[in-house]
């Protein structure tokens, strides 16, 4: 059972402006689902805004899943200017473990202590410096079994030691939280969320977006986490992917207005 309250995060009360470094592929749809839930995006990655926007910015999504020179030098930079400037921030760790340059982009977003650290179930296995089965920027089911998990939470509960001020997520068939000596499983959501792009680049922005609301981070996690998942619940019995896919983004909008919350399952410890 979760016991955290995450009834009163959706309406936003303001409109938080949320700065995003993204992945080009689902810029878009990340700028959009913002929208739909009351927030506002600014897809801005060139360094020379920075201490302009910067003031102006509620919160950081940090994407890495479109990897250039130049696009490594302006992530690295809003990282620190965010820990110096104690912007709410959310590194997306898209692909760790495909490649050592994008491995070390990781690690430079991650030593500026975020305030979450997000990632697919087999992207923080390779962070956590555990074996994966995993290929390219998608997980495996094979590092989603139960004694899987158990290690990867483990190893999660570990590196809260080297940063202390982050909250980890390992998003997949049950999405795994992970604090300072707690841990939230949460086991909704549907097997097509994994069949459409950017599923996960949304889930980052969902929550930089609840933390650039006033969000307390803990909360906006599990929340941005189950909402986005119930959407996909809600959006199940439509016929075709994607039919699916445009469902699942109607409601975000949409599913807001409903108790959503009395519907999310799991528990924490």
């Amino acid at each position: 059972m979760i016991k955290t309250d995450i009834s009163k995060v959706f309406p936003l009360l303001e409109a938080p402006l949320v700065h995003c470094i993204t992945n080009e592929v689902t810029c878009e749809t990340v700028a959009n689902a913002l929208l739909y839930i009351g927030a506002k995006p600014i897809m801005a990655s060139d360094r020379r805004e920075f201490d302009e926007l910067f003031p102006q910015t509620d919160s950081l999504l940090l994407n890495i899943g479109h990897l250039s020179e130049e696009r490594e030098e302006s992530l690295v930079a809003a990282a620190k200017l965010a820990n110096k400037s104690k912007k709410p921030t959310v590194v997306d760790l898209v692909g760790y473990g495909v490649s050592q340059t994008r491995n070390q982009v990781g690690q430079q977003l991650a030593a500026e202590q975020p305030t979450v650290i997000k990632g697919n179930s087999s992207e923080l296995r390779h962070f956590c410096g555990l074996s994966s089965q995993a290929r390219g920027v998608d997980s495996s089911a094979l590092d989603q079994n139960p004694a899987a998990l158990d290690e990867l939470s483990e190893a999660m509960q570990a590196l809260t030691k080297r940063y202390p001020k982050t909250i980890f997520l390992a998003t997949g068939s049950q999405d795994l939280i992970v604090e300072n000596g707690h841990q939230w499983r949460l086991t909704n959501g549907v097997a097509s969320l994994d069949r459409f792009t950017g599923t996960g680049d949304i889930v980052g922005a969902l929550i930089a977006a609840l933390l650039g609301g006033g969000i307390e981070p803990i909360v906006a996690v599990i929340a941005a986490v189950s909402y986005f998942n119930r959407c996909g619940e809600q959006a199940e019995k439509t016929a075709g992917l994607a039919a699916f896919r445009q469902a699942t983004l109607d409601q975000l909008s949409l599913l807001m207005e409903k108790k959503w919350w009395t519907e999310v399952r799991g528990w924490e410890k």
